[in-house]
């Protein structure tokens, strides 16, 4: 079977997608080299200054601050298993860690080995044993099925070029009862993909974003059932940060045919 037939996706499109990956793994790899140099934030955006401004850590104390996105999206619970999607430098996995106490534990996933450092760095400070930072890429987690309890994220799963995938895996690796709780940017469903592009690029957290609409399909299609998507400000025009719920039940539904995906690989 060749890489066409497997994806569902032609040559060029692949490339295109590995484009982008590999332009978001450049942009977060330099990120976390100015952190180690300099200090301060890795982040979704180019600037940090704007970034916090417009994906919200400057709305927050930092009393606030040291809750999110676990807290106020997941609701973590001593004990539990929990799983950062994109986990940069690895703040919310050690926030979590905190959370989740030491018969909890927290993974966290990403693919560029600078981020991964620094996590490992941040991780030794912090003394945080129930942490395990993993290698690998979010559409392909590298962790058995119904493993976890809860999978949270913070602006990353627009990033990716196969938001199907995304799903599906992580839907795969919670066990059944788990939840998502992520904060992600989210499009008005009135803008096209032209539109959203317009807005702002890939690696800037704009163009690769879903709308509410699609959002919700992908999610009910990959299985997942009590999906909301709260919208808390804007971060472009008809574009939004949003809190993102869902729940895998505890008897999982039949599969959906995949026509009724209804959510494209990208943006």
């Amino acid at each position: 079977m060749t890489a066409e037939q497997s994806t569902g996706h032609s040559a060029e499109g692949a490339d295109g997608h590995n484009g982008l990956r590999e332009a978001v793994r450049e942009r977060y790899a330099a990120a976390a080299l100015k952190v180690s140099v300099e200090g301060g934030s890795p982040c979704c955006d180019p600037e940090a200054t704007e970034r916090d401004e417009r994906f919200g850590s400057t709305r927050y104390t930092s009393g606030e601050r040291d809750t999110l996105p676990a807290e106020a999206v997941a609701e973590l619970r001593a004990g539990e298993r929990v799983l950062d999607l994109g986990s940069g430098g690895g703040i919310d996995v050690l926030l979590s860690a905190r959370r989740v106490g030491p018969t909890g534990r927290v993974y966290g996933l990403d693919m560029t080995e600078e981020m991964l450092a620094l996590a490992l760095a941040n991780k030794a400070k912090a003394g945080a044993d129930n942490a395990e930072f993993l290698k690998g890429a979010i559409e392909a987690i590298p962790l058995p099925a119904n493993s976890v309890d809860v999978v949270i994220s913070n602006c990353v799963i627009n990033l990716s070029t196969d938001k199907p995938a995304v799903f599906a895996e992580t839907f795969r690796v919670l066990t059944p009862g788990g939840r998502i709780g992520v904060s992600d940017v989210v499009a008005d469903d009135t803008l096209t993909p032209a539109q959203r592009a317009e807005r702002g690029d890939h690696v800037g957290c704009i163009a690769g974003a879903l709308s509410f609409a699609e959002y919700r399909r992908g999610l009910q299609a990959a299985g997942f059932t009590e999906v909301s998507i709260t919208p808390t400000h804007q971060v472009a025009d008809r574009m939004h940060s949003a809190l993102v719920r869902a729940t895998k039940p505890v008897a999982e539904p039949t599969a959906q045919p995949s026509a009724e995906a209804g959510v494209a690989a990208a943006p």
